[in-house]
């Protein structure tokens, strides 16, 4: 059964899709990195230790993605901190 913390990261990840997918003119490579880094911290939610590894990494990157969406597509921007600080608070 999945936690609450764990339903609120995949209610967040969803919405980081929703918005990647709806967004315009987002580099392919800068999606492609986004959409890795995003699977990451899915499979982190089955608690695989390697996946939990990858995702304690992609942290950063993502606070780095949301700085350079925050101009041209603030609302993913705006999800993207929020994953982050649910991440933060999930203890990953």
């Amino acid at each position: 059964m999945s936690s609450p913390n764990q339903e609120s990261l995949r209610e967040l990840l969803r919405r980081v899709h929703e918005r990647l997918h709806g967004a315009k003119k987002v580099e392919a490579e800068t999606r492609e990195s986004l959409l890795a880094l995003t699977h990451d911290i899915e499979r982190t939610l089955g608690s695989e230790r390697s996946a939990r590894a990858r995702a304690d990494a992609a942290v950063p990157r993502l606070e780095a993605l949301a700085v350079k969406f925050e101009a041209s597509h603030p609302a993913l921007a705006h999800t993207l901190l929020e994953l982050v600080d649910a991440l933060g608070k999930a203890g990953i």
